[in-house]
C-alpha cells in the first residue's frame, strides 16, 4: 500500500503543479467500468469503479491521473482484488482551440501505472504488484458547459504473480481488456489565460486581458483592444486622441498626429511641429506679429521685418538700411544739394515783396528744411532794370536783397548763414531792351551753397 499511496501522491502533485502554473483547467471523472481477463486460465470479467483527475495541458493533450478498483467474487476460498492507479497522456483528435469544442470528441490515451493483482494462491505468495502499462481509445460526449460523458475501451498490461492452476503452483500474468463509461465535471472556472474572464465570454482566451474588453488586452492602453487596434504602439500622451481603430488622429491632415501637433487644426510642416508659416519667414503664424512679411525679408523673433535705421522702411526694401531716410527715396536720406531760385520779382522802383515772391521763398525754405542741411550759405542777390541812375539802382538792389534776407530769417533760417548783396543794373538776366525784359530784371536771386 505504501507504493500505491506514493504513486497517487506523485500523480496529484504533478496535476497541481501544472494547474498552478498553466491554464488551471481541471476536471474530475467517475463511473463504472468492466474488466475482461484475457488469460486462458481465468476467463471472465468483473466490475471496476473508475475515478480520475484530468488537466488540459494544451488544445492537443490532457494529463490524467486515475484509479481503478476491482473486486472479484469467486467460489475459491480467497477473494481476488484488483487495483490500478497511474498517469496517462490523452491525445485529442479534435480541434480544441480556445476551448471551442465540438460535441463529439475522440481521443487516444496511453501511460504507465501501478497494478496490484491480489490473488489467493493456496497460502504462499498472496499478491502480485508492480509497474504496468495501459492504453486505449475513447470518445468524449459533451452534454453541458461543464459536463461530459466518456466512453472508453483499453488494454491493461498486468504484472507477473503466482497462483495455483489446476492444483499446480504456476507463474501467471493477468492482462485485461477494459470498457468504461465515465461522467466528467469541470471543477475550475474555464479561464485559460487566468485573466478573470471565462473562456465562453473571452474573445482572447489565449492572452490575458481586461473584462471591459471581453478578455482582450489593450497593450498600449489607448482604450482600443489589441484585436481592433491598427496602431498598437500609440504612446501614452496620444491616448486621448485615438480614433475607433486605435490610431492617433490627424485633424488637419498634415501628417503629424494631433498629440504631437502644436497646431492640430491648421496644417503645417514637421519642422514647425505641425504649425503653419504662411509668409515663410521662419516664424509660425500663431507667434507672428507681422504675418504678411514679403518673402526673403529677414525678421526678428516676432516675425516682423528688420528696420535697422528705424526710418519706417524695412531693410529688405531699404536702399540705405543703415541710414535714416525717407520712403520716397527707398529709405535713403535726402542729400543737401546746391540750388537757387531767381524768380522773386519786384514792382518798378519798389523793394516790397509781392505775394508771388513770398510763395517762392516759402518753397525755398521748405526744400531747405527737407534736406536737413547743417553747413550751408544762403546768398541773396538783388537786381534792377536800367531805368534810373546807377547809384540809385545800386541802393534799390540792396534794399531788395535785404527784404528777402529778413523774410528768410523770419521763417527760421539761421541769420548767420544768410547774406544779401545788391548788384544794381550790372547783371541783367536779359537785355533791358523792352518793357518785358526790364520787368524780368527787377528781381532777387537766392542761392543755396552747401559747405
Amino acid at each position: 500500500m505504501k507504493k500505491i499511496t506514493l504513486l497517487l501522491f506523485v500523480a496529484l502533485f504533478a496535476l497541481n503543479s501544472f494547474g498552478q502554473t498553466m491554464e488551471k483547467r481541471v476536471a474530475i471523472g467517475l463511473g463504472p467500468g468492466y474488466y475482461f481477463n484475457l488469460n486462458d486460465d481465468a476467463k471472465g470479467g468483473f466490475s471496476v469503479p473508475n475515478f480520475f483527475v484530468s488537466y488540459a495541458l494544451s488544445p492537443t493533450f490532457d494529463l490524467r491521473g486515475k484509479i481503478d478498483l476491482g473486486l472479484k467474487q469467486s467460489n475459491e476460498t480467497n477473494t481476488p482484488n484488483y487495483f490500478q492507479g497511474g498517469l496517462d497522456l490523452r491525445l485529442k483528435l479534435y480541434k480544441d482551440k480556445a476551448y471551442t469544442k465540438p460535441v463529439l470528441q475522440p481521443y487516444l490515451y496511453a501511460g504507465p501505472g501501478y497494478f496490484q493483482d491480489n490473488k489467493g494462491d493456496l497460502g504462499t505468495e498472496s499478491y502480485a504488484g508492480g509497474l504496468n502499462f495501459n492504453g486505449g481509445i475513447g470518445t468524449k460526449l459533451r452534454i453541458g458547459p461543464a459536463v461530459a460523458l466518456y466512453l472508453e475501451a483499453g488494454y491493461i498490461h498486468g504484472v507477473k504473480g503466482v497462483r495455483a492452476v489446476d492444483g499446480v503452483r504456476q507463474e501467471v500474468q493477468d492482462n485485461f481488456f477494459k470498457l468504461s463509461s465515465i461522467i466528467e465535471f469541470d471543477i475550475t472556472d474555464n479561464d485559460k489565460d487566468n485573466d478573470g474572464v471565462k473562456n465562453k465570454v473571452d474573445d482572447c482566451p489565449d492572452t490575458p486581458g481586461l473584462a471591459k474588453f471581453r478578455g482582450c488586452p489593450d497593450t498600449d492602453g489607448d482604450g482600443v483592444p489589441d484585436p481592433k487596434d491598427e496602431c498598437p504602439g500609440t504612446p501614452e500622451k496620444c491616448w486621448s486622441t485615438v480614433d475607433a481603430k486605435g490610431c492617433p488622429k490627424d485633424s488637419d491632415g498634415d501628417g503629424i498626429i494631433d498629440c504631437e501637433d502644436d497646431c492640430p487644426n491648421a496644417a503645417g510642416p514637421k519642422e514647425f511641429k505641425g504649425c503653419p508659416d504662411t509668409d515663410g519667414d521662419g516664424v509660425i503664424d500663431k507667434n507672428d506679429e507681422c504675418p504678411n512679411t514679403p518673402k526673403g525679408c529677414k525678421v526678428d523673433a516676432k516675425g516682423c521685418p528688420l528696420d535697422r535705421d528705424k526710418d519706417g522702411v524695412i531693410d529688405c526694401q531699404d536702399d540705405c538700411p543703415d541710414e535714416f531716410g525717407v520712403k520716397e527715396l527707398k529709405g535713403c536720406p535726402i542729400r543737401c544739394k546746391d540750388f537757387e531760385i531767381n524768380n522773386v520779382q519786384f514792382d518798378f522802383d519798389k523793394a516790397d515783396l509781392k505775394p508771388a515772391g513770398i510763395a517762392t521763398l516759402d518753397e525755398f525754405v521748405a526744400k531747405l528744411n527737407e534736406q536737413s542741411c547743417k553747413e550751408f550759405d544762403v546768398l541773396v542777390n538783388g537786381h534792377t532794370c536800367s531805368i534810373g541812375g546807377k547809384n540809385y539802382n545800386m541802393t534799390l538792389s540792396e534794399k531788395r536783397a535785404q527784404a528777402v534776407v529778413k523774410y528768410l530769417i523770419s521763417k527760421g533760417v539761421n541769420v548767420a548763414f544768410v547774406t544779401g548783396k545788391g548788384y544794381g543794373e550790372t547783371e541783367p538776366a536779359v537785355p533791358n531792351t523792352n518793357k518785358t525784359n526790364r520787368e524780368t530784371n527787377r528781381r532777387a536771386v537766392v542761392d543755396l551753397i552747401i559747405k
